[in-house]
C-alpha cells in the first residue's frame, strides 16, 4: 500500500512539473556579442529565475556582431535582440523591427586605450593622431570622430584606422606605431592593464554624454503576435537589473561565467560599467538626437531620421524608478 501511495505521489509530482514546463512560453533572445558585460543581465536573469517567474523559458543565442544579430531578427530566428543603440540605423532603412527599451545610456562599456608604456596620458594627447577602430562606419568610428569634434579639433582632428575586431591585431597596430590608441571594450582594457600590456586612457563617456550605447529590439512579428511575452520579457529584464544594482558580489561571480575575467577585473568592470544600465528603459530624446546626427556624420543616411518612429515604450514596466 505504501509503495502504491509513493508511486502515485511521484506520478502526480511528475505531471505537475511537466505541466509547469509546458506552461512556460518560449522566447528566443539574441545577443550581438555573447561574452560581454553589457548583455550579462540576460544570463543572470535566466540563472536567477527572473524570466521563469514571468512564465518565460528563454533561449539564449549568441551572435558574432550586430549584422548577424539583425539577420537573425529579419529571418525570424529570434524574437528579441540585445544590440547597440546605433543599430537604429537598420530600422530607419526599413527593417521590420522596433526598439522596445533603452538598455544602456552613457558609453561606459567602451574606452580609449593605449599601450601600457605609451606617452599618451590623456585624450588631449591624441590630437592629430591615428585612432584604431573596429570597422569604418561603425560605433567606434563615430566615437573617434566625436572625440575630435567635442575636443574642438575639427573633422581632421584624428584619423580613424579600421583594424577589425580582433584585439591582437589592434595591439599589433599599437606596437608598430600604426595607431596611437584604440577604442575598445572597457573590460578588455582593465584585463590587459592588469597584465601591463594596455592602459585605459578614458571611457568614451568622457566626451560622449547624451547617448544610448545599447538597446533592446523586438521583431514587429513578435510585437504583433506575442505582445504579452514581450511585456513579460522586459519585466524579467528590469527585475534582473534591479538585482544587479543591489547585489554586486553575486553579480560579479555570475558575470565571470560569461566574461571569463578574474574576480578583481570583474569587480572593476562592475564599478565602471554598471552605472550605464537604465532602470526603467525609457528613451532619452537627447540621446536619440545624437544617434540621428551620427548616421549623417558617418554617411550611413543622407538626412537625420526621426527615430521616434522606430521606438516604443508600451512594453516597459510601469512605476519603475528613473534611469
Amino acid at each position: 500500500m505504501r509503495s502504491r501511495i509513493f508511486l502515485t505521489v511521484l506520478v502526480a509530482l511528475g505531471a505537475l512539473l511537466a505541466a509547469s514546463a509546458d506552461a512556460a512560453d518560449k522566447i528566443r533572445v539574441g545577443k550581438a556579442v555573447p561574452h560581454v558585460f553589457s548583455f550579462v543581465p540576460l544570463d543572470i536573469g535566466i540563472e536567477k529565475g527572473f524570466f521563469a517567474r514571468r512564465g518565460l523559458e528563454v533561449e539564449n543565442i549568441g551572435f558574432a556582431g550586430s549584422a548577424r544579430l539583425h539577420q537573425g531578427l529579419i529571418s525570424d530566428s529570434i524574437d528579441i535582440g540585445l544590440g547597440s543603440g546605433p543599430e537604429l540605423q537598420f530600422l530607419a532603412k526599413g527593417e521590420p523591427v522596433t526598439a522596445i527599451a533603452n538598455l544602456a545610456g552613457p558609453p561606459l562599456g567602451l574606452s580609449v586605450i593605449a599601450l601600457y608604456d605609451s606617452p599618451i596620458k590623456s585624450v588631449a594627447d591624441l590630437k592629430g593622431k591615428n585612432i584604431g577602430i573596429s570597422t569604418a562606419g561603425g560605433l567606434t568610428h563615430w566615437m573617434s570622430m566625436e572625440m575630435a569634434r567635442v575636443s574642438g579639433w575639427g573633422p581632421e582632428g584624428v584619423t580613424p584606422v579600421a583594424l577589425g575586431g580582433q584585439i591582437q591585431s589592434q595591439i599589433a597596430a599599437l606596437k608598430t606605431g600604426h595607431v596611437a590608441a584604440i577604442i575598445e571594450a572597457t573590460g578588455t582594457a582593465l584585463q590587459m592593464e592588469e597584465q601591463k600590456e594596455l592602459r585605459l586612457i578614458a571611457p568614451t563617456s568622457k566626451f560622449v554624454t547624451d547617448f544610448m550605447i545599447h538597446a533592446i529590439y523586438a521583431t514587429n512579428k513578435a510585437i504583433a503576435e506575442k505582445p504579452d511575452m514581450v511585456t513579460r520579457f522586459l519585466a524579467g529584464w528590469f527585475d534582473t537589473i534591479d538585482f544587479m544594482y543591489a547585489n554586486k558580489a553575486e553579480t560579479v561571480q555570475m558575470a565571470r561565467k560569461v566574461t571569463h575575467f578574474s574576480e578583481s577585473i570583474e569587480n572593476k568592470e562592475y564599478d565602471m560599467v554598471m552605472p550605464m544600465f537604465t532602470r526603467d528603459g525609457k528613451f532619452d530624446p537627447k540621446a536619440l538626437a545624437v544617434l540621428s546626427r551620427s548616421f549623417v556624420t558617418l554617411k550611413l543616411l543622407e538626412s537625420e531620421p526621426d527615430l521616434s518612429k522606430y521606438i516604443t515604450e508600451r512594453f516597459l514596466p510601469k512605476g519603475k524608478p528613473n534611469s
